[in-house]
């Protein structure tokens, strides 16, 4: 029984060290992307293109 309480408490150690150190990542700007927003309009034509095309496609619904 004493392990499960020595296992216990070595996780719930262990998950707060993970939570700290990703509080602390996101805080200095780790996660920040930089580089998508200025490609984003690059592919903006493209998935109007292919909108487009899947509405083209006829269904069983307005077949000729």
């Amino acid at each position: 029984m004493g392990v499960i309480y020595v296992l216990l408490t070595i996780s719930i150690v262990v998950a707060i060290v993970f939570f700290v150190a990703f509080i602390l990542s996101v805080k200095n700007g780790q996660y920040d992307d930089t580089y998508t927003p200025s490609i984003r309009m690059l592919f903006d034509d493209e998935l109007v293109k292919e909108s487009k095309e899947k509405s083209s496609v006829p269904t069983k619904n307005n077949q000729v």
